[in-house]
């Protein structure tokens, strides 16, 4: 469908962002209620009212390497990640690129008014073939009139979103090897899956310049780490994989 054809009466918007990146999707209703189920602003609401709130969403995809937004536009959605993976990036002091996190089906993400932002502080990039289901600004003030359960939810969300910035934070005043650990550790705890043959599998295409980002640090620094940490037995990599092996010696680095 382009972008001057309506669609049909009674159909889902399918509104791309950019004629660029964002293409027109249509996920299976199964699917858009399943991840719905799982975004926590909805946790209270019962069946018929989350298919109410699923009338009111988008359906769109990107490919790898395609922004869903950028830094410094307008906070105007909100999104939640039916497939793929996506990553939150922020700009560095040095000009760098600092990932803040990775997301994951179910993950919700953006802004609107409603949480305090006039526009958006991160970029957030697919780092493979997404789906995400897209809440207008104006749906959403809706959503929160119709729904205080809702509201609760969002206060409580906002809050938790500060607490994890100031840890953030912390956490990037330790060593270049205590800050690759625990960004390996963070990523086990969204997306690990356990080995038949003990440890942990990350199926992520995670570069050296991405977990650079995610570590706040440069990809020569972290290659060095990566490959001694590789050597000692901590960890194992391929091409589009990452093996933690040794858990407890990687959370051992993370006070180092």
């Amino acid at each position: 469908m382009t972008a001057e054809q309506a669609p049909a009466p009674g159909a889902r918007r399918r509104v791309p962002l950019r004629a660029t990146c964002a293409q027109p999707h249509e996920c299976s209703p199964e699917v858009r209620f399943r991840v719905l189920r799982q975004v926590p602003f909805f946790a209270d609401l019962d069946d018929a009212e989350l298919a109410r709130v699923d009338q009111r969403t988008s359906s769109l995809s990107w490919g790898e390497g395609d922004p869903v937004y950028a830094a410094g536009e307008p906070a105007s959605a909100l999104y939640v990640l039916a497939a793929g993976r996506v990553a939150l990036v922020h700009g560095a002091p040095d000009g760098g690129e600092v990932i803040t996190d990775v997301l994951v089906p179910g993950d919700l993400f953006g802004s609107v008014g409603a949480l305090g932002d006039v526009e958006h502080t991160e970029t957030a990039r697919a780092m493979q073939t997404v789906c995400a289901l897209r809440i207008d600004a104006g749906v959403f003030r809706g959503i929160l009139v119709e729904f205080p359960a809702v509201t609760l939810r969002v206060l409580d969300v906002v809050a938790e979103r500060l607490a994890r910035t100031r840890g953030q934070a912390a956490a990037r005043s330790g060593s270049v090897e205590s800050r690759v650990a625990a960004a390996l550790l963070r990523l086990d705890a969204q997306l690990g899956q356990e080995r038949a043959r003990g440890g942990s599998l990350l199926q992520l295409p995670l570069s050296r310049a991405d977990l650079a980002r995610l570590a706040g640090s440069t990809p020569e620094s972290v290659s060095r780490v990566m490959s001694r940490l590789k050597r000692e037995g901590v960890v194992d990599t391929g091409r589009r994989w990452t093996a933690i092996l040794d858990h407890d010696r990687l959370q051992a680095l993370t006070n180092a």
